[in-house]
């Protein structure tokens, strides 16, 4: 099985508006003192556990919270939608209650995010992985049906294609621009900005892919991978990629709303939204729990958990908290996240993951 790193709606949906920008408004906060939180506010009373991070995590904790305040009469965690790059930030940013205990993401941990942590004095972090998602590409259930390849995706959203002996500025108009046997829908957009953990699992296992499959790119790839990188990785200005914000349930509401758009965004929501959009075969390959599980499906990644060691102790829930994520009730097969979108770990992985989460086993460095 490959695993590759790179769910109910949110607290609140947002109305995209004009090029569908979402910013600030785009945070949500769950779980906190008296309802619904502002995003960033700080972690509520003392011994709450306060919960950043990754949109597509966000439904997954918000779950958890809710298990863990039934089971215990505790006060539930306060959970927050940031983005994986945004929760992260915040996480690091030091020791103590004026910062998450929790980091969510969909991508793992960088290491100028590890490094920024330790400079911080956050020096001792938990790595857990939860289980697994996928990204999807989709559509208004009335729209066009989509067989695309990462060849197509880069293609289509690149900021510059291979032209002659160098790069020129993305021309393409519609899909059919792209390839014939593509529909004439033009090409509109809508996913992830540049702090959203999908969006780097997008860039890395859509575009990257896409782009090694030219040989030009190919090629640069092996002279220069970061220049490779950079052209892998910049979408188009010219309105053909939308951000976003980090509330894929907006995006699901603009596709409905705005003929002929795409979306990119977590399997998990889309297994909520069936009624409303459908995903396009990527590879051949149509988006579903065993293709994510078993690697088939090109655009599978692992979501984790970063749990702060040092703050362990000022917070008596924080260890219930880190336990049921892990455990086979939450996130085992049949487990209550499953309902949410979360595609288990296998078994003997689940198990050294809560191996993990019981002796708070503290990560090393990332490589990259």
């Amino acid at each position: 099985m490959r695993l590759i790193s790179t769910l109910a709606a949110a607290s609140a949906a947002l109305a995209l508006a004009g090029c569908g920008q979402g910013g600030d408004a785009n945070k949500q906060a769950a779980g906190a003192p008296g309802g619904e939180g502002a995003a960033g506010g700080g972690g509520g009373s003392t011994d709450q556990v306060w919960v950043a991070g990754s949109s597509t995590v966000f439904p997954f904790a918000t779950r958890v919270s809710e298990q863990v305040s039934r089971t215990t009469g505790g006060t539930a965690a306060k959970v927050e939608s940031l983005g994986t790059g945004g929760g992260i930030k915040l996480f690091c940013g030091g020791v103590g209650t004026s910062y998450p205990d929790v980091a969510t993401a969909s991508r793992p941990m960088k290491k100028s995010e590890w490094d920024a942590c330790q400079q911080a004095g956050v020096t001792e972090i938990v790595e857990l992985k939860i289980g697994y998602d996928g990204i999807v590409v989709a559509n208004a259930r009335n729209g066009a049906n989509y067989n695309l390849s990462t060849e197509h995706l880069y293609k289509a959203l690149a900021a510059e294609v291979p032209s002659g002996q160098g790069f020129a500025p993305n021309a393409a108009k519609t899909w059919r621009d792209v390839d014939p046997s593509l529909p004439a829908d033009r090409i509109q957009v809508y996913g992830p900005p540049p702090t959203s953990g999908t969006r780097d699992a997008f860039s890395e296992l859509a575009m990257e892919a896409g782009a090694q499959a030219i040989p030009a790119l190919k090629a640069l790839k092996g002279s220069d991978e970061n220049a490779f990188k950079q052209r892998a990785h910049t979408v188009r200005s010219d309105g053909a990629w939308i951000d976003s914000g980090e509330n894929d349930n907006a995006i699901i509401q603009t596709l409905e709303k705005t003929p002929g758009s795409v979306g990119v965004f977590g399997f998990s929501f889309l297994q909520n939204n069936l009624d409303k959009v459908k995903p396009a075969a990527i590879g051949g390959v149509q988006p579903s729990l065993a293709a994510i599980s078993d690697g088939s499906y090109p655009l599978s990644r692992s979501l984790y958990i970063y749990v702060k060691k040092a703050n362990m102790a000022a917070k008596p829930a924080l260890q219930p908290y880190v336990t049921a994520f892990v455990s086979d009730a939450a996130a085992g097969r049949g487990g209550y996240l499953l309902e949410r979108g979360l595609i288990p770990l296998p078994d003997a992985e689940r198990k050294a993951q809560q191996a993990a989460a019981q002796g708070l086993t503290s990560m090393a460095a990332p490589a990259k």
